[in-house]
């Protein structure tokens, strides 16, 4: 059985929605045992537990059940399934997780800070056992049992025409150090040509210089780089954040090609749908 952790104490950090533009204060509390549970402050404390929810994609995952959204949680996820915090509340006074500097490494930091502890129950995992893969319009994850022990091996490629990107390809075993180190600082990016239109969906209202890297059409025009491959990695974060809403630990070997969140979401349903593609460790 895998071990099972939550916080050693709470931690805040306040900040602005990428997509919506609003102000929010995200915290995250302790919690003995029962997963993760997301509530909104400004809903009467409505919450709802991640297993609890069902999940979209639009340009992020959000997490949805009637009135309750909460949108853009996969950077937090990520860093909280990384460091194998399955335990805690997730208190936020609006409906999207801030977006800080566009990357996980402020949720790295708040967690290393605020500690954690193991708790009694150990964590029950899932290991992949049978191969299976899902596909969309050129885009593919494949998903395989781990070579050896209770690894997850994540392996990313991408493909764009744009001479700051072209083909990167990236795999990673992760585990705390691998994940703070080569995935956490990968920010999120975009594009210039569709800011109008993402605006006009009413998206992107909160993107900055400061929390996207952002291109036009031939170069980065926000900064230097953190990864001469930062992009590749920052898909790895989101697939990271993804497989996150499993809510448990996960073993296996998951290669995804010209993929996103709409695919990723694919995978964790095909797992939710399909036991029998899993055994628990």
């Amino acid at each position: 059985m895998a071990v099972q952790k939550t916080l050693s104490r709470e931690f805040e950090l306040p900040g602005v929605g990428v997509h919506s533009g609003k102000p929010v204060r995200l915290a995250v509390f302790p919690m003995g045992e029962g997963g993760l549970v997301f509530r909104r402050t400004d809903l009467d404390g409505l919450e709802i537990p991640l297993r609890g929810g069902r999940f979209e994609a639009r340009n992020s995952t959000a997490i949805v059940a009637g009135k309750f959204r909460i949108a853009t949680i996969e950077h937090l996820l990520a860093a909280l399934f990384a460091f194998g915090v399955r335990d805690a509340v997730i208190t936020l006074d609006a409906d999207e997780v801030p977006i800080l500097d566009g990357s996980a490494l402020p949720f790295v930091r708040a967690i290393e800070q605020a500690g954690t502890r193991v708790l009694t129950s150990p964590a029950a995992g899932l290991r992949i056992v049978r191969p299976f893969a899902v596909e969309e319009d050129g885009a593919s994850i494949v998903v395989e049992p781990p070579l050896a022990g209770d690894a997850l091996d994540l392996s990313y490629s991408i493909e764009y025409v744009h001479a700051a990107i072209g083909t990167q390809t990236l795999s990673v075993t992760l585990d705390p150090e691998s994940f703070a180190r080569e995935i956490a600082p990968a920010r999120t990016f975009g594009f210039l040509r569709d800011v109008e239109a993402l605006r006009a969906r009413g998206l992107a209202l909160g993107a900055s210089y400061e929390n996207t890297v952002v291109l036009d059409a031939d170069r980065v025009v926000s900064g230097p780089l953190r990864f001469p491959d930062e992009f590749v990695r920052h898909k790895l974060l989101d697939l990271t954040g993804d497989l996150a809403l499993l809510g448990r630990p996960l073993a296996g070997r998951i290669t995804a090609q010209k993929a996103g969140h709409r695919l990723h979401l694919e995978v964790v349903r095909f797992l939710r749908a399909h036991p029998e593609y899993t055994a628990a460790f």
